[in-house]
């Protein structure tokens, strides 16, 4: 390790801890990635004693994909995350971005201040000897291959610092060989019982490889078998391959997305690589790509978590290229579909009846559209607006107008008449539906050209929510967010269209390493006071960080009294502990100006861009829950149930009910998703697999609607 470089991490960290307030730091797991990993782990066995064939010519991946690992079909490995939410502009949406977290989406056991080798991205053999389409053809340098890909450092993340590199390596042979693994054959039983002159193997059992095998291996038998037992597989010889080694050809110091712009003057940069040495040209020619990353020290426990993200966007491999071959024949989305609200992902239903659609709507609202050809196109934007398990729909068209390209022009702009009608559309205002407490659309965004053949589509999906609480973020956390200080308060703003029933609130905190962010803390609502939070008028005490199951599923803290409110308000927390909390923060939808926090009992208004993960939970005046369902009100009468509280089961009172048999039960948690429905009444209900929390047990004869509040312990 460079001394020089030692002594600079060792002063930035003594800067950063006097720096110390309002914290921003990583995600000590990716709960995508954990998720996917358990699917990987359980639906995935990987046959390491199989040669992995080698894949032709052209390569690319431009990671446009809903998974979370690579495509197996073209990488080897499963390190990288495939998302769209730590991107910035993108070339397209979908980037593979390198952190310091592992496969399993946890942040690597060697992790350490100084930096360590992170995650790998090693593409599949490739045949970079010969073309097989339309005939075959030995490759040579003078076939000019280029590899390039588009790369971004920190995106929507934590910035890399100048040691935390991005590197591409180029594997070739040595002319040497190497063990690669055992082959294995199937053996009769019957031989090694004859062999042996047993009747039966048991565990422990050694069976050594057979004639015509080398016969200095063996196994160790793991079961007990005998001559009803067809056949036993045993390890005959050492596989041996050409040894390969990796030689670096690229690599770039890890910098802010603001420096990265400053000197490129681009969110994203196209690098080209030639490939020209002749000890690449092989049948088994691979590349990689991988990263180096460094956590906070032991005076940040509650830091150490992820860091140093790198986005990666459009590898391509191919011959026949030229340096000025960064070009592509695609019309793309850059960014994701954004919310039609104002300020909101997502808002009460009843809150926005109250004031729509001109302070919650906005009258328009950006799309990131984009053309990588290196000539412009005539395109056409639309969307299409539909409600879920409802009639109302829209559909918007934006007609057509000319995209330049995007490497010359950026994206398609809103100064002109056709370039706002696709960049700058308006929004088409929802229905009022009485009947119901929540709602939902999706909004279906298209792009396409006028070609008359091999028309170039892209399409975004956007599902617009009015449920029974606030969220300015859009559900998956970047970031985590915390106030260091024992005593230090959050304050976060929110407005009522209408008084209304504040019960609780959800939160999302990020798992940190050994959990150190599990620290007390008590449950805020605020009134407002001049644009700042000001007196308390509810408190749940003595809380701690708590986390459900599940991908980004966010904790809900109830309220032991739910008090009504009007106008401005705020939620938020007070700590008793120094430390962070790490709660979720997303980075794509900024309410600073909505988020606050204290130093020296003072107010201060947030300087992280971004949006907490933290929902107050909305209902109805009068102390009942609003629960949404798309089922139009009939006559509704209450209806008993015991015990209530419940913890595993509860029973109901079907004295007014007039067909049991006939009766179906729905219970609905407090977001009004159903998570429990059944056709026939009798006997108990098992809730034992539900969540602590309120819940609506609705139960419907064909007659009538009888609906009771349970509470599950």
């Amino acid at each position: 390790m460079n001394i020089r470089l030692v002594f600079t991490i060792l002063i930035l960290l003594i800067i950063s801890n006097l720096n110390a307030q309002e914290v921003l730091s990583g995600l000590e797991f990716n709960e995508s990635v954990k998720q996917e990993s358990k699917k990987t782990i359980e639906n995935l066995r990987l046959n390491t004693n199989e040669e992995v064939n080698p894949i032709l010519l052209p390569f690319f991946d431009d990671f446009a994909t809903s998974k979370i690992f690579p495509d197996e079909n073209l990488w080897l490995d499963h390190d990288v995350f495939i998302n769209s939410d730590f991107p910035y502009r993108p070339t397209n949406i979908g980037v593979a971005t390198f952190d310091a977290l592992d496969s399993s989406g946890a942040v690597y056991s060697n992790a350490d201040w100084i930096p360590f080798q992170a995650d790998f991205l090693t593409s599949k053999p490739i045949r970079l000897d010969s073309v097989f389409n339309p005939v075959a053809v030995k490759l040579s340098p003078a076939d000019s291959i280029y590899l390039s890909f588009y790369y971004q450092p920190q995106g929507r993340g934590e910035k890399p610092e100048a040691w935390d590199t991005l590197v591409l390596e180029l594997s070739h042979p040595t002319g040497d060989t190497i063990f690669a693994f055992y082959d294995s054959i199937d053996v009769n039983v019957e031989y090694y019982l004859n062999y042996y002159n047993t009747d039966t193997l048991f565990s422990g059992d050694t069976l050594w490889s057979p004639p015509g095998c080398n016969e200095n291996l063996y196994v160790i038998n793991y079961s007990t078998l005998t001559a009803g037992d067809q056949w036993v597989k045993v390890i005959c010889d050492s596989v041996m391959k050409p040894e390969y080694v990796w030689e670096k050809v690229w690599s770039t110091e890890g910098m802010s997305l603001a420096q990265f712009q400053g000197t490129y003057g681009r969110d994203f940069l196209q690098v080209m690589i030639p490939i020209t040495d002749t000890i690449f040209f092989t049948k088994d020619f691979q590349f990689r790509f991988r990263n180096y990353a460094s956590i906070a020290d032991d005076v940040h426990p509650t830091w150490k978590s992820n860091v140093d993200q790198w986005n990666l966007d459009y590898v391509y491999l191919n011959y026949d290229r030229k340096n000025s071959d960064t070009t592509y024949r695609k019309l793309v989305f850059s960014e994701r579909a954004p919310s039609f609200l104002k300020k909101y992902e997502v808002m009460p239903y009843k809150q926005y009846r109250a004031d729509a659609p001109t302070n919650t709507l906005k009258p328009d609202f950006e799309m990131f559209i984009s053309n990588l050809d290196k000539v412009g196109h005539n395109t056409k934007y639309s969307y299409s607006l539909q409600q879920v398990n409802g009639s109302y729909s829209s559909y918007y068209d934006g007609g057509s107008c000319n995209l330049p390209p995007f490497y010359s022009y950026g994206f398609q702009n809103c100064e002109t008449g056709c370039g706002a009608a696709h960049a700058c559309p308006p929004t088409y205002p929802f229905n009022f539906d009485f009947n119901i407490d929540t709602a939902s659309y999706i909004i279906k965004h298209y792009i396409s050209d006028s070609s008359e053949t091999n028309i170039l589509v892209d399409s975004i999906i956007y599902r617009q929510g009015f449920y029974n609480y606030y969220a300015y973020d859009d559900g998956t956390p970047e970031r985590g967010y915390g106030n260091e200080y024992a005593g230090a308060m959050v304050g976060y703003r929110f407005n009522l269209s209408t008084p209304d029933t504040i019960y609780g609130v959800q939160m999302y905190f990020n798992k940190t390493l050994n959990n150190n962010n599990e620290i007390p803390f008590d449950l805020l609502v605020f009134q407002d006071n001049n644009g700042k939070p000001g007196e308390i008028v509810l408190r749940q005490q003595n809380l701690e960080p708590k986390w459900n199951d599940g991908l980004y599923k966010f904790y809900t803290y109830l309220f032991d009294e739910p008090k009504v409110l009007s106008g401005t308000f705020y939620i938020g927390w007070e700590q008793f502990e120094s430390g962070s909390l790490n709660v979720g923060f997303d980075t794509h939808a900024n309410s600073a100006n909505n988020l606050f926090y204290t130093a020296d009992d003072v107010w201060f208004q947030s300087s992280f861009e971004g949006s907490l993960m933290m929902r107050p939970i909305i209902g109805s005046i009068g102390g009942e829950y609003v629960f949404g369902t798309d089922e139009n009100k009939t006559h509704t009468s209450n209806i008993k149930l015991f015990p209530n509280p419940a913890q595993t089961k509860f029973s109901l009172d079907l004295t007014n009910v007039s067909n049991t048999e006939e009766a179906i039960i729905s219970i609905y948690n407090i977001y009004g998703s159903k998570v429990f429905w059944q056709k026939g009444i009798k006997g108990s209900f098992n809730i034992s697999n539900l969540s602590r929390g309120i819940y609506i047990v609705k139960i419907t004869d064909g007659k009538s609607v009888f609906s009771s509040k349970l509470i599950k312990n």
